[in-house]
């Protein structure tokens, strides 16, 4: 049997070419179309009934598929998705305290990074996504939500490792025919590759970016984050500095704090060391919980010891609110394995 046309991750032009559709007007209704989150060709009324017909024998407006909705009392959604080749990944719609909803997803099918405190690094990388399969995702959460705030590439995977496939979801959620996403919503995390940092500084698009960055101690780092063997910590804050001075944006430096572990006065003045010349805001992460690694949560006075002695160095930082633990929703926690 051939293979249909996967809709989600094309342009309008894309469409109008890959469909050899004669009208190039056709091409934009079909993307506005599925900019609405429709799951049938019927559902395009302004198409005639012969072009719906051959596009459900060509094409597809999905390849993956909803297998689990699960929702914490906190209001976290957090979606199990089958992609075609049976790979399962998650993505979570996060509401804060504002009622503002962010799609936190997913890049990649599990992980290279093996980062030692996170769900997701245990599995290893299965693949890349493709750009419709995250479009897809987006889509998803936005009709079980409702139009969504913002956009964070902090799920599943590393996303400098599958930045085109992003750039290509970017293009499509945030062009004006279609969902019109502003990219100044959009968020891309990183655990720490610099090459990828200085990539998206240099080629854009214009987005905020996040470093993962947990411990600015060099021993430590390397110990809890692989990725620091070949992407130092001197070479990252040239990188961080770069990309703030190069898009004007200003960086999150982000740290799961480990209780006993990076909470200690040596790792508060490390953490205070890298940040202090940079433009950056951080945002302090209580460990998750994840049943199988061998860590525990800080206690309020480790937390509370890091705001204190990072607001005295005058650097902003912010503690995040605990969400989507009860669905194993939360940073670091997730991994659907087949």
């Amino acid at each position: 049997m051939e293979k249909k046309i996967e809709l989600a991750g094309l342009l309008p032009e894309e469409i109008t070419t890959v469909l050899s559709l004669k009208k190039t007007f056709r091409g934009k209704q079909i993307f506005q179309w599925l900019s609405k989150n429709i799951h049938t060709f019927d559902e395009m009324t302004n198409l005639s009934l012969d072009i719906r017909t051959q596009l459900t024998k060509t094409a597809c407006i999905y390849t993956s598929t909803i297998s689990n909705t699960l929702v914490d009392p906190d209001g976290t959604i957090k979606l199990q998705i089958q992609l075609q080749d049976g790979y399962q990944i998650e993505t979570v719609l996060l509401i804060d305290n504002e009622n503002r909803k962010t799609a936190c997803v997913s890049c990649q099918a599990g992980c290279a990074m093996g980062c030692k405190f996170c769900k997701t690094g245990t599995l290893g990388l299965a693949r890349n996504l493709t750009a419709g399969e995250i479009v897809e995702e987006f889509r998803y959460l936005e009709e079980k939500a409702g139009k969504l705030d913002n956009i964070v590439f902090m799920g599943m995977g590393e996303p400098m490792m599958n930045l085109a496939a992003i750039r290509k979801s970017l293009k499509i959620l945030s062009h004006p025919e279609g969902r019109n996403l502003s990219t100044r919503r959009v968020t891309i995390s990183t655990c720490g590759i610099i090459k990828g940092i200085y990539d998206l500084a240099d080629n854009g698009p214009a987005v905020r970016l996040a470093v993962s960055l947990t411990t600015a101690d060099p021993e430590l780092r390397t110990n809890l984050m692989p990725v620091n063997n070949q992407n130092s910590l001197p070479e990252l804050k040239k990188a961080i500095y770069y990309f703030t001075k190069k898009t004007g944006k200003r960086c999150t430096l982000e740290a799961a704090l480990l209780g006993d572990v990076n909470t200690g006065d040596e790792s508060i003045s490390r953490m205070i060391d890298f940040a202090k010349d940079l433009p950056v805001h951080v945002n302090l992460i209580p460990w998750n919980p994840v049943s199988e690694l061998p860590y525990h949560e800080p206690t309020r006075r480790e937390c509370s010891n890091f705001i204190q002695a990072l607001e005295k160095a005058n650097i902003n930082v912010t503690q995040r609110a605990k969400r989507g633990r009860k669905i194993g929703g939360a940073c670091g926690q997730l991994g659907k394995t087949n």
